[in-house]
Parts: structure tokens; C-alpha cells; sequence
């Protein structure tokens, strides 16, 4: 399963602007361009937290958001949700929810989401119908677009377009300490 990648090049992970989990000087950064509502990214989510779980420390994984709103009505404000629970302290809480109930992704279930993880659920909806953090989305949109991102999930390995498989079978084999 170890595909070709392309030649596609892309900003490595910040750990001023992105969301991160792992050390950001890891040997191997993953960035995934990634929509809430989409169920290819629903299917990698889990293969994601498996990669997560075997390279720990070696892995620096980041999430980018890449809402395809002409296919998923509910994608937008789903990232902006994320991104709302972020500016509380719980980004990564909320992504895992949202991608662990994709078929519940309308506004009142993100308030429920909200208060799940003990957030200021009226203030995290507030913003997100007010748009608060819509240029925080639109910023990533536009960094996927400038990287070849046409879909989701679109991964990134070490800033390289990775086009391999992937499946629950074998997740991510190119995935390994750089040599």
C-alpha cells in the first residue's frame, strides 16, 4: 500500500496557527485537509487515531479544515464549531465528536456537542452563527486550494501529497521513521 505521492508541496504543520497533536518537531508531519461531514474522512478518521496510536511521539499530526459546502450543508458550520470549541480549549474533543456522529451535524446537535464537553454551549453557537471563526475556516480552505486540494480527505506527509490507499487493512504503511 505504500502509493506514489505526488509532487504537490504544502506547508508543514505550525503550531502557532494549527491544531496539533504530537510534538511539532516530530520526524514524520501529517496534515489532513479534512470535512466534518464527509464520509471518506469519516472512514480515515479512525485509521488516523490507529497511525496516531503506533508512531506516537514520531508523529505530528495536524487538521485542517476543507469544508466541501456544495456537497455537505452541515460542513461549515461543523468547522466553525470545531474551531469554536478551540478558542474554549477542547478543538480536539469536538473534532473527535463530529467525526464520531456525522450523521448529526445541524446546529442544535453542535450545541449539544457543546455542552457534552462542558463548554459555553449558547457562546459557542453564538459564534458560530455570527461567522466568528469563518476566516479561520476560509484560511484553510485557501491553503488546501494552493496545495492541490480538490477533495476529502486529502493527506500530506511531511508537506508531499500522499496518494496511497487507505484502508483499515493496512493504514498509512507509508507512514514509517524516516531513515
Amino acid at each position: 500500500m505504500s502509493g506514489p505521492a505526488s509532487k504537490s508541496q504544502l506547508t508543514l504543520p505550525n503550531a502557532k496557527r494549527d491544531h496539533i497533536q504530537g510534538p511539532i518537531d516530530a520526524p514524520i508531519a501529517l496534515v489532513e485537509y479534512g470535512d466534518y461531514e464527509c464520509p471518506y474522512c469519516g472512514q480515515a478518521y479512525p485509521i488516523i487515531k490507529a497511525v496516531q496510536k503506533r508512531l506516537g511521539a514520531r508523529l505530528c499530526f495536524a487538521f485542517r479544515n476543507f469544508p466541501l459546502v456544495n456537497s455537505h450543508p452541515h460542513a461549515e458550520h461543523a468547522a466553525e464549531a470545531a474551531e469554536a470549541a478551540g478558542a474554549q480549549g477542547r478543538f480536539w474533543e469536538m473534532h473527535d465528536l463530529l467525526f464520531e456522529n456525522q450523521d448529526a451535524l445541524d446546529d442544535e446537535s453542535l450545541a449539544q456537542y457543546a455542552e457534552a464537553l462542558g463548554l459555553d454551549a449558547q457562546r459557542l453557537i453564538g459564534e458560530v452563527l455570527a461567522g466568528a471563526h469563518a476566516a479561520r475556516v476560509r484560511e484553510d480552505f485557501r491553503s488546501g486550494a494552493r496545495g492541490g486540494v480538490n477533495g476529502t480527505p486529502t493527506l500530506f506527509i511531511n508537506g508531499v501529497r500522499y496518494e496511497g490507499a487507505l484502508d483499515a487493512t493496512s493504514p498509512l504503511d507509508s507512514l514509517r521513521d524516516p531513515d
